[in-house]
């Protein structure tokens, strides 16, 4: 298990000491975080690490799930999409099996923790559930800048009671939220299995087990199948990069147990690929497999994210921080990540014509983007390591319990 001060090599003697001594501060309080699911998506993989750490710091910190059933996941996959921008209807019976499942996870789920922190949309009511007798706090990680009205209404009536409100990107604050708005900019592990150094030999390996060739340059995109990913617009741009050089594309993302649309997508792209291009040109993988993806990442000469809804996008980070030349959509949080042309390249998430052009230029000049590349990995390690989540937390336990 990784320890706090086995990140020192990486952020330095003074975060580290920072982090005791804050820790030390909250002697004897607890913790618990609760989202929906264990793995898949960025939140699961944050607290992977973030849960363990803030033990080792010395702070009890517990992680649970909500026990959610395919219908809740269902509609909240739903609310996913309306939260930024979609049209829904929300109905009675989505409504009541929303509350239910929360009321029924509240019989069981004991909260005697000195501070509740609650993950997107699928626990937001449990609070309504409990006597409250400690700070709650929502933490959202979806892009809530034109949220859907109906929802939006319908939801606040539950984060009306939370204490404090934690959102990505100072773009998602809501002027129509009374509360005291916090940003966490989310972060990596660089010391995870998914992020963490590998040898070029390991690489070769993992990729050749996986059968994924590597006798082309790949362009890579690690997202899971959904639609504001736009893995069918990452097809075309591909079919435009094709046209001047000759690559592969490899799209890779899990199926997290709380989005069933990915499946669906998922057809959709495998259809389209099979109709445009022969056999093994894409590469369509949807295994959880954090090894896999640190190698592909690392294999890849160009790392694309061509999302048109963006909460942050720590599949950005994760490139940046393996210093690939990274090409993303000017959207959500991906611009607090990403200075066009300094350390990685904006464009446009509808204008596949100039994302193609910069893929094609950085295939056919590599040596052109090393700088680059490089200039964004430091940003990484100054500004979205888990060691700096694990410092606003701490302030913000320490600020809210009047410590």
């Amino acid at each position: 298990m990784r320890k706090i001060v086995d990140y020192r090599p990486i952020v330095g003697d003074r975060v580290i000491r920072n982090i005791f001594s804050k820790a030390s501060r909250l002697n004897g309080n607890r913790l618990i975080h609760i989202n929906s699911t264990y793995a898949g998506g960025g939140v699961a993989e944050i607290l992977n690490s973030l849960a363990p750490l803030m033990n080792d710091a010395g702070v009890d910190t517990d992680w649970r799930i909500i026990r959610g059933t395919p219908d809740l996941f269902n509609i909240t996959k739903k609310f996913h999409n309306a939260l930024q921008g979609d049209k829904m209807r929300l109905g009675k019976k989505n409504r009541e099996l929303y509350l239910q499942v929360n009321e029924e996870f509240s019989t069981y789920a004991q909260l005697d923790q000195d501070f509740v922190i609650i993950h997107d949309p699928q626990p937001l009511p449990l609070i309504q559930f409990y006597r409250k007798r400690q700070p709650w706090v929502w933490r959202c990680h979806v892009d809530l800048s034109n949220p859907n009205g109906e929802l939006w209404d319908f939801l606040k009536d539950f984060i009306i009671r939370y204490d404090r409100v934690i959102m990505s990107s100072e773009n998602y604050k809501k002027q129509d939220l009374p509360h005291e708005q916090h940003i966490f900019k989310p972060v990596i592990d660089p010391l995870s299995p998914k992020n963490d150094y590998v040898s070029d030999r390991e690489i070769e390996r993992t990729l050749h087990y996986y059968e994924v060739p590597t006798d082309k340059p790949i362009i890579l995109q690690i997202s899971r199948f959904d639609k504001w990913k736009d893995p069918l617009g990452v097809i075309d741009v591909f079919k435009q990069v094709r046209k001047k050089v000759d690559c592969r594309l490899v799209l890779c993302g899990s199926m997290a147990a709380d989005d069933p649309e990915g499946f669906k997508i998922f057809e959709k792209v495998d259809q389209r690929a099979e109709k445009l291009f022969e056999r093994g040109d894409i590469i369509l993988l949807t295994l959880e497999s954090n090894i896999l993806v640190n190698a592909l990442q690392r294999a890849a000469s160009v790392v694309l994210q061509k999302s048109l809804r963006e909460g942050f996008g720590l599949t950005v980070t994760e490139a940046l921080w393996k210093a690939k030349p990274v090409v993303a959509s000017n959207v959500g949080g991906i611009p607090l990540q990403i200075e066009d042309g300094v350390n990685g390249f904006l464009v446009d998430p509808y204008d596949k014509k100039s994302c193609a052009e910069r893929v094609i230029d950085i295939l056919k000049n590599p040596e052109k983007y090393t700088d680059i590349a490089q200039a964004g990995k430091e940003y990484v390690r100054k500004n979205f390591l888990i060691t700096r989540l694990i410092e606003d937390y701490l302030d913000l336990a320490i600020d809210i319990l009047h410590i």
